[in-house]
């Protein structure tokens, strides 16, 4: 049982560290704000969360092992809201290709 759960952990703490790599790619490769944001926030957090995982159950039984699940938890709220305020951001200073956009949904009240 020890065996299959490290193997797991190893397995989650590669695939999340991929994921985090792609993310760190996008971010150099995509042209714009918008489509960087994206890379910032979805495969970054979800890649996180698995190096989390991972090593949580590598460091199950440890007194500090409860920091982890926390900083999980911190990253999924405020993730979203970053992504956010950077998304409104970029749309006022028109930092986004031209097209990109199908609906204007905030037209002119952008203050």
């Amino acid at each position: 049982m020890n065996t299959v759960l490290q193997w797991i952990s190893y397995i989650s703490i590669v695939f999340g560290a991929a994921l985090a790599l792609t993310a760190a790619i996008a971010i150099v490769r995509f042209p714009d704000t918008l489509s960087r944001m994206h890379a910032a926030t979805k495969p970054q957090v979800v890649g996180l969360v698995l190096i989390l995982i991972g090593a949580a159950i590598q460091l199950r039984g440890h007194p500090n092992v409860w920091l982890l699940p926390l900083v999980g938890l911190f990253t999924l709220l405020t993730a979203p809201a970053i992504a956010h305020l950077i998304g409104r951001t970029a749309y006022r200073e028109q930092r986004h290709r031209d097209g990109l956009l199908l609906i204007n949904e905030l037209g002119d009240d952008v203050d």
